[in-house]
């Protein structure tokens, strides 16, 4: 179960989310599922279409089905193979 206090140690595919803050003000209120991930960059499929965001720039709400939590990007930076390892040891 996906929880706050595990959020940045899991996958992060699948899951909705939304960009509620950014340097970059246009990538505010992009909102969506993940469909991939890597070092620097969430791609973000709303309505139909792929968007890539990064990850240092934004903060997002991610939607657990249980809650939802709020994350700076900067918190999840790398790659998701290395983040998930690294917080499991």
């Amino acid at each position: 179960m996906i929880t706050a206090q595990n959020l940045k140690r899991h996958e992060l595919i699948g899951l909705k989310v939304k960009v509620v803050a950014a340097t970059n003000p246009p990538l505010v209120g992009i909102e969506g599922r993940v469909v991939d991930e890597t070092m620097n960059m969430l791609v973000i499929e709303e309505k139909g279409k792929e968007k890539a965001v990064p990850k240092k720039e934004v903060t997002l709400e991610i939607d657990t089905g249980t809650e939802k939590v709020k994350v700076v990007g900067r918190e999840i930076l790398g790659r998701p193979e290395d983040r998930i390892k690294r917080t499991r040891r």
